[in-house]
């Protein structure tokens, strides 16, 4: 089981959007300048997320988009269940027909328990990690940049 690239990118985009938007709203050309992310998948991604009311678009010059909660009310999970993200390590989607749809008996398949208790992790996990939570280590990841010591000839400099 993977997490696909739309997952990945609408938490990527999330988490670029809850950096900046103390300063007014964030757009999606800026977003996907930054992260390299396709512009048009990316309002895909955001019309998705705004109907869920995750984020809020301002229109205008000067629009964009703001988050429609606080960073700390939003989880991982929230963000990938919006996109529509199938979070499910079961061969058959939770759907009980693990041995394929020629099989109408329901019977699940030996390790469908395991699969779907991993899916109730995977889901726990993401829930219990909020917006908040990634903005935060991006933020401590800029502050513990390395420091370069560049040396010319005898002189040393220090660049952070």
């Amino acid at each position: 089981m993977r997490l696909t690239t739309k997952g990945r990118f609408a938490v990527t985009a999330m988490i670029d959007l809850a950096l900046r938007q103390d300063n007014g709203p964030v757009t999606l050309a800026g977003i996907s300048q930054r992260q390299d992310i396709s512009l048009s998948y990316l309002e895909q991604l955001f019309g998705k997320l705004r109907r869920h009311e995750i984020v809020e678009s301002v229109r205008g010059p000067g629009g964009g988009y703001n988050l429609a909660r606080k960073a700390q009310n939003v989880t991982v999970a929230d963000i990938i269940i919006a996109v529509d993200e199938p979070l499910d390590a079961t061969q058959c989607g939770s759907k009980g027909n693990c041995h394929g749809s020629d099989h109408d008996s329901g019977i699940h398949c030996m390790t469908h328990d395991l699969w779907a208790t991993l899916n109730a992790k995977m889901v726990d996990y993401l829930d219990s990690v909020s917006l908040q939570d990634l903005v935060n280590q991006q933020k401590q990841k800029a502050q513990d940049k390395p420091i370069v010591i560049v040396r010319h000839g005898h002189a040393e400099r220090t660049i952070s």
